[in-house]
């Protein structure tokens, strides 16, 4: 049976952010995610998740000015002391709300810089990260994400994001897939899953078009949740979509799952 995680960024928009934990349990998930704690006193969402027997499953590491349009900072050779800055960051968020992975977002291609430089940027950075999280039994994960919707981010493809862990040399880093997307980029969702299993450790959904839930676009999830019960899945699958009308109304696909 896949284990769900509602992703507070996303859903349950009709409620301010704190409140979204109390709502997501009362839904029926028993692990949430979110883009970023950072805004937050750590203690404070340690006791919400803890009141309302909730899972941290997944935040991600800083990644620069959101607000402003950045999209995570590791690709950006000027900006190497603020990562390595932002990882220890996460780390002490992670331990106290017991969050055991953490996803480091690449960031858009800077302009006018070489390409060589921008690849060995990113390595080394997910190495520094993936080195300081292990020490603290936490693993880096990776997320490819479509240039559709974020044009020129770095990392964009499954096997771009095998070949950059495994230019890192980390045996820490793994894969953060996400359905919606690599149906964008990619397609072959259920080949590419079951063949690199052994190297993803989180998946996220959403339809397409749309990104709304699933069950109002092309994607066949009860297909591919029965798949991922075949192939042995064991992780966790992050909610990451945008509801069609309210979070609630929209959760008939996940009434067979959720408690």
């Amino acid at each position: 049976m896949p284990k769900f995680a509602a992703n507070l960024t996303m859903l349950f928009n009709e409620v301010d952010f704190l409140s979204r934990f109390e709502a997501a349990a009362k839904a029926g998930f028993k692990g949430v995610e979110y883009l970023f704690p950072y805004d937050f006193d750590k203690n404070q969402l340690a006791e919400l998740l803890d009141k309302n027997g909730l899972k941290q499953v997944l935040h991600n590491l800083p990644a620069g000015n959101w607000a402003g349009g950045e999209r995570g900072i590791a690709v950006l050779p000027d900006r190497v002391s603020e990562f390595q800055d932002g990882v220890g960051r996460a780390i002490d968020y992670a331990k106290t709300l017991g969050c055991t992975q953490l996803n480091v977002l690449a960031g858009i291609t800077p302009q006018g810089v070489d390409a060589d430089k921008v690849r060995e940027t990113f390595v080394s950075n997910i190495k520094f990260a993936a080195d300081k999280l292990e020490a603290e039994g936490i693993k880096l994960l990776i997320e490819a994400i479509n240039t559709f919707d974020i044009p020129g981010f770095y990392v964009s493809g499954t096997q771009q994001t095998l070949d950059l862990i495994a230019a890192s040399g980390s045996s820490n880093i793994y894969v953060q897939y996400d359905v919606y997307h690599m149906q964008r980029m990619e397609g072959e969702l259920a080949n590419t899953i079951k063949a690199k299993l052994p190297q993803i450790a989180h998946i996220q959904l959403a339809d397409n078009p749309g990104r709304n839930e699933p069950g109002t676009g092309e994607i066949n999830y009860p297909f591919l949740f029965s798949f991922l019960d075949e192939i042995g899945y064991d992780g966790w699958i992050g909610c990451e979509y945008k509801p069609k009308t309210t979070t609630v109304e929209g959760l008939g696909w996940a009434k067979a799952y959720l408690g």
